[in-house]
């Protein structure tokens, strides 16, 4: 379960930083760094939608019983795959400011 709590966790961090513009209030302050920012988070949405994918397919079972050891590398590759997308906010962020 706790994977899962930090997967969700990664993922509202990484919401508000795309959709909430806290990314873009971080590191920016003219609009053509704004510009380059959105160009970084869409970057920045590969990795995001491969952790979706890797913690749906966690939590969707594979037949009639669940596959703990399938649960916890798919999650554990979701917490790789949020660390990466949020990196990619982040050093984006210091590259284009």
């Amino acid at each position: 379960m706790i994977p899962t709590v930090a997967n969700a966790l990664l993922a509202t961090l990484w919401i508000l930083s795309v959709f909430a513009g806290w990314g873009t209030k971080a590191f920016c302050s003219d609009e053509g760094c704004a510009g380059r920012m959105n160009g970084v988070a869409l970057f920045s949405g590969l990795f995001a939608a491969t952790a979706a994918g890797c913690t749906a397919a966690a939590w969707l079972p594979p037949g009639a019983r669940r596959d703990e050891r399938r649960l916890m590398r798919l999650t554990g590759a979701a917490l790789i795959a949020w660390t990466a997308a949020e990196g990619t906010l982040f050093a984006g962020g210091m590259i284009v400011k």
